[in-house]
């Protein structure tokens, strides 16, 4: 198993930026989200993939469209040149002078600064490691999806060195399929509704914790009818108490936090001695 996430890091917890750091005039999922979140602490950053019709990949949350591009299209319907001329929108939903990122050009603004957290690349995962290695930067690339049995072979068979983590909903009934696969499982993305789930009970975390698993909570909250950290969440670390959000994510044995509030959420693992 390698392990290269504190590549650039001595982080206890290390702060996963979710879709970077964006509001006001910057859209997330872009370069300038992406650079903020990195100047506010963060050591990952989280990025969403989509493939264009003529086999390009760009960065963009698909679904999104409506709100981050004022159009009702769908991306993936689109080849390079059309997706190129796009101009996202800003909070306001006025036109920004920011365009959709291809992959291409990421990789390269972040080529040794920083590690990649690759989202949604469930249909085009080959023409992603492609790219990655193109640019020779397997060691800063982490990928994560459901453990869903294709996906898993499709890991195995074109990217086995990558470091992978798999997303467990509630329990996990997969760690020793995927132990016996040649997969480089590093950890996993926990996610639980209530503090009665399965995973996040302590016998569960430190049968992780031996067998050298990284763990990632979310502190994101996309939905509060969908609960990703039984409650313990931004919102909640912003608004009332982050002992009751981020600081019970680390309490809980959580190595690594995703969050829309880069900024706060370091600044708060550092005062409390967690982070350096």
């Amino acid at each position: 198993m390698k392990n290269t996430l504190h590549l650039y890091n001595n982080d206890n917890v290390q702060v996963v930026a979710h879709r970077g750091a964006a509001g006001s005039n910057i859209p997330c999922n872009t370069i300038p989200a992406f650079d903020i979140a990195l100047k506010g602490g963060a050591s990952i950053l989280e990025m969403d993939l989509f493939k264009s019709t003529d086999g390009k990949i760009f960065i963009f949350h698909t679904g999104k469209e409506p709100y981050q591009l004022n159009k009702n299209i769908d991306l993936t319907k689109l080849d390079s040149e059309e997706i190129k001329k796009l101009r996202l929108i800003n909070v306001d939903f006025n036109p920004t002078q920011w365009g959709i990122n291809s992959f291409d050009d990421v990789l390269e603004h972040f080529k040794g600064r920083c590690i990649l957290n690759l989202d949604r690349i469930g249909d085009c995962i080959p023409d992603v490691i492609n790219v990655v290695e193109r640019h020779n930067m397997k060691d800063q690339v982490l990928l994560k999806h459901a453990p869903i049995p294709s996906v898993l072979k499709i890991i195995e068979d074109v990217a086995p060195d990558y470091m992978f983590m798999p997303i467990y909903m509630e329990e996990d009934n997969v760690s020793e399929i995927i132990e016996k696969m040649n997969i480089n499982y590093i950890g996993a993305e926990l996610v639980f509704k209530t503090e009665e789930s399965p995973v996040i009970q302590p016998e569960y975390i430190e049968s992780m914790k031996k067998r050298g698993k990284t763990l990632w909570g979310n502190a994101v909250l996309y939905n509060y009818k969908i609960p990703l950290s039984a409650g313990h969440t931004d919102d909640v670390s912003i608004i009332d108490d982050p002992d009751k959000g981020w600081g019970w994510l680390v309490d809980h044995g959580f190595d690594i936090i995703q969050t829309d509030w880069t900024y706060q959420c370091c600044k708060y693992l550092k005062d409390r001695g967690i982070n350096h």
